[in-house]
């Protein structure tokens, strides 16, 4: 037995339509053939990663979380491959949003929990727990949540996946993701790295829904300007032990409050981004420069380091014609040296640039 998700009231049902709404803005923003967008859900993806890990203690910068085969400048090591295996499992969430073949499995689950915490193997990766597991406050000093026992793990997680195998009812598909993510943080089936898999789970099921690109539908980001909030209401409705005949709405209502509240935000960002890229096109008009430094000087008007690989892997380019790009910037008083030339950052306004 699993817990049943609420069916909505008028309330609920009310916020629902306008998510939905804000949602329908959001897909007239961002098509265009212009490639802000793109900087946008790689921005968004970052700071999903950084935001789950961040509620565990797990911590690294957004700046680092956006830079893809590079070792981090700040980031502790052990933080960064605990970052680093949540990238790749949100990555392969992201492959299977439109997968015509996908089904939902429990080796699918525990496939991601793999790629999760593959760092360790001493927190047996990809393996349910063969024991007892609690949760405890540690501002506190007490359990807080004692799960399930180990013998019921297997069969209460074969019982989740096939729920989600269901046709789509009437329920919302933020609903049910919001279910999904209860019930697999109740069942607590791994002896680690069980919020980090629930908030996984509940970002597939929104991508598998498909109304938005799943950067923009995750609420990952929320939660981690939330955590305490977050646990909160998971441990009003836990109430302490896994009993599934309690009351799911009180979580139910706050996931509908941070898709409401992450749409606002992400709205916001949208028209930001889009003054941003229209304000530096001129610019590199001017300068007659490739319109794709404009991806450079996004970065920087952002505040971030604009590093030589994430520029040409943003822009698909060579080292070679990175180097050169990065360099005309300079050269047009776009981007600013300093430092010494290992080290090397460049930037205006706050941005900051590395060109190897």
């Amino acid at each position: 037995m699993l817990f049943d998700a609420p069916k909505p009231d008028a309330r609920e049902l009310d916020v629902i339509g306008q998510i939905e709404e804000l949602r329908k803005s959001l897909r007239h923003a961002v098509e265009t053939p212009k490639r802000w967008p793109g900087l946008l859900r790689r921005a968004l993806f970052a700071k999903a990663i950084v935001a789950s890990n961040s509620i565990e203690g797990i911590n690294v910068t957004v700046e680092d979380a956006m830079v893809e085969g590079e070792e981090p400048r700040d980031a502790a090591d052990a933080d960064w491959r605990a970052v680093r295996g949540y990238r790749s499992a949100m990555t392969y969430v992201l492959q299977l949003a439109e997968d015509i073949h996908f089904r939902y499995s429990t080796d699918l689950l525990r496939s991601l929990h793999f790629m999760m915490l593959e760092y360790d193997l001493g927190k047996h990766p990809g393996r349910w727990r063969n024991g007892p597991i609690q949760v405890i406050d540690e501002a506190k000093k007490e359990v807080v949540y004692r799960a399930p026992d180990a013998e019921l793990v297997p069969g209460l997680m074969t019982e989740l996946v096939d729920s989600l195998n269901q046709p789509d009812s009437s329920a919302a598909s933020m609903v049910r993701a919001s279910m999904g993510h209860l019930n697999f943080v109740m069942i607590h089936p791994f002896s680690d790295g069980n919020g980090r898999m629930a908030r996984c789970l509940q970002s597939l099921i929104l991508a598998r829904a498909g109304t938005l690109a799943p950067e923009f539908a995750s609420i990952e980001e929320y939660l981690g300007r939330n955590t305490r909030e977050y646990y909160d209401v998971l441990l009003k409705v836990g109430a302490g032990s896994w009993n599934p005949r309690r009351d799911a709405r009180p979580w139910v209502r706050f996931c509908l409050t941070a898709h409401f509240r992450q749409a606002t935000t992400i709205l916001r960002r949208t028209r930001e981004v889009r003054q941003t890229w229209d304000a530096l096109e001129i610019e590199v008009a001017k300068a007659k420069l490739p319109e794709r430094t404009i991806l450079a000087l996004s970065d920087a008007a952002s505040g971030l380091r604009v590093r030589n690989s994430a520029y040409r892997s943003v822009a698909d380019i060579s080292v070679q014609v990175a180097t050169k790009d990065l360099g005309s910037l300079v050269k047009h008083g776009l981007l600013l040296p300093t430092g010494d030339k290992r080290g090397r950052v460049r930037g205006r306004g706050g941005g900051v640039a590395e060109p190897s």
